[in-house]
């Protein structure tokens, strides 16, 4: 009796050692799991997302349109071809910005900015319209687009494992936008030449539209603050408050020289772009 006690103990020492090292290969399984070496089905849907990150598309504004005047066509067709660049940037910005920003990247960085340039754009066609005929109206209803996603996650715009670095608040991130500094641009009211009466209305309000684009720029700026990398805030706030000004920097052009009866002023697109001051 004396020895077979030790021996029962042995046999239930290894049986609990078995059960634990079970327990511990789960729980290393599950650490592997979750430190990004997820198994064969979920690391294909993470290379889906890392390959594809979607593509944006948007309501085609060309078959919505009524009958386009004469004298409309050529600013028309400008417009429509510039609406397809714009859609064209903003896949190309998905793509390189894969990984970068918080579950909100994507509306906040990508698709919001391509709205608010589709809209100037389109307003830009129902107002050249609208000169010679009725001016169409709800085709800012045509302005918002989706993201159709390519993968698991792609719609957040951040890709599966991302570094900490790339999240909001996290290390280096926090080095693409420190949320120091306020969004400047140089004033365009003050570089115009004499502004005809018959265009007055239009380019004060278009005047007023540049200010509340530096405003809502400045506000995604401290509402982005960590997030992305080194370029985050050229690509996602500089970038896009440019292409914005720039496009209604021109159709105040355009409505001085049509007002005027003259040459289209020239040299205005260079004060479309802005700096992140200290």
């Amino acid at each position: 009796m004396s020895r077979a006690l030790p021996k029962y103990d042995k046999r239930r020492v290894a049986v609990i050692g078995g059960a634990a090292a079970v327990v511990l290969s789960g729980a290393v399984i599950a650490g592997s799991a979750l430190a990004g070496t997820p198994a064969r089905s979920d690391g294909a849907a993470g290379a889906r997302t890392l390959a594809s990150p979607g593509t944006i598309t948007c309501p085609d504004v060309a078959s919505r349109l009524p009958a386009v005047p004469a004298s409309a066509k050529a600013e028309v067709d400008r417009d429509l071809a510039l609406l397809q660049t714009q859609i064209k940037e903003a896949n190309t910005r998905l793509a390189a910005t894969v990984g970068q920003g918080g579950p909100n990247f994507v509306d906040n960085a990508i698709l919001g900015p391509l709205k608010d340039k589709r809209v100037a754009t389109v307003n830009r066609i129902a107002t050249a319209i609208g000169r010679t005929a009725a001016k169409p109206a709800g085709l800012d209803a045509l302005a918002p687009c989706t993201l159709d996603a390519g993968g698991g996650g792609a719609s957040t715009g951040a890709a599966p494992n991302t570094p900490a670095a790339q999240q909001p608040g996290g290390g280096d991130g926090a080095g693409g936008n420190t949320g120091a500094g306020t969004i400047t641009c140089p004033d365009v009211a003050s570089r115009l030449p004499a502004v005809p009466a018959s265009a007055k209305a239009e380019v004060d309000r278009d005047l007023a539209l540049l200010q509340t684009q530096i405003k809502e720029a400045n506000t995604r700026l401290a509402a982005t603050v960590g997030q992305g990398g080194p370029n985050f805030v050229d690509n996602a706030i500089l970038g896009p408050l440019k292409d914005k000004r720039a496009s209604t920097i021109d159709r105040i052009a355009i409505a001085i020289a049509i007002g005027r009866a003259s040459a289209k002023p020239t040299g205005l697109d260079s004060l479309a772009a802005c700096t992140l001051t200290p």
